[in-house]
């Protein structure tokens, strides 16, 4: 249940620039993990899944530092109703793991509305929309649940807009709400683990149902001698201050 209480002890501008601040430091530091990725995508007619895409890959590091995809599974697509756009890989890629750091502000419109009980946590809430959307750029529109003692995003709810007009008929290009749940990393950041779709696509020529699920998995830091840093101050790693220890 949502409660429409105030923030204790702090300012609701402060809590933005708290959580905003704490999710670059998020976002920085998980560019230095790898991890398992798989994406299944479905049609549904009625209770049958009609059509499928499936890719299972891992996001690791390449032997000059770049992050690169390698595909592990690969079955043939068979979905015929929908088709997986560039903007949808993307989407999958980079927008449902939704950050909102302290250089995505300008951009939105942050309203906090309230705080609600997410499992065992404790949340601030807040709904999400761009101030203006300019050519050619994608944003999310949605809630955020924001973790009361972390300070970082724990789940997502919304959509990646705008929907893409067609340049013939037949050629929508429509995007699912979607649901992106985080969990504790090495005891420190809150990452992406599981994100779910199920939802319906109203193009002009027929309704879809699409479920959708993106699993992250087995999160490893990368093991590099590349120090981190965030305005001015080393990130570091689980055992960071313990292998220190042992060096003096």
């Amino acid at each position: 249940m949502l409660n429409n209480i105030p923030p204790k002890g702090i300012t609701v501008d402060d809590l933005i620039h708290r959580f905003a601040t704490k999710e670059k430091e998020f976002k920085v530091a998980r560019e230095q993990y790898t991890w398992t990725q798989s994406v299944k995508v479905q049609t549904l007619e009625g209770n049958s899944v009609d059509g499928e895409y499936q890719q299972v890959f891992d996001v690791v590091f390449d032997d000059r530092g770049r992050r690169v995809q390698l595909i592990k599974f690969a079955p043939q697509n068979t979905l015929t109703r929908i088709s997986m756009t560039q903007e949808d890989l993307d989407d999958i890629e980079k927008r449902m793991p939704f950050t909102m750091t302290s250089d995505d502000l300008a951009a939105y419109n942050v309203k906090y509305v309230g705080q609600q009980q997410e499992d065992e946590l404790n949340c601030y809430v807040f709904d999400l929309s761009p101030k203006k959307i300019d050519k050619g750029e994608r944003y999310f529109e949605g809630r955020i649940w924001v973790d009361d003692h972390d300070f970082q995003i724990v789940k997502t709810y919304g959509k990646n807009v705008p929907d893409l007009g067609k340049a013939k008929k037949g050629n929508e290009n429509l995007f699912p709400r979607f649901t992106t749940w985080r969990e504790q990393i090495d005891g420190k950041y809150w990452f992406p683990t599981y994100t779910k779709v199920d939802d319906t696509l109203h193009f002009e020529m027929s309704d879809v149902h699409i479920r959708q699920v993106v699993k992250y998995e087995n999160y490893r830091r990368f093991g590099s001698k590349t120090r981190i840093l965030y305005e001015g101050q080393e990130i570091k790693g689980p055992g960071d201050d313990q292998k220190n220890e042992q060096k003096k």
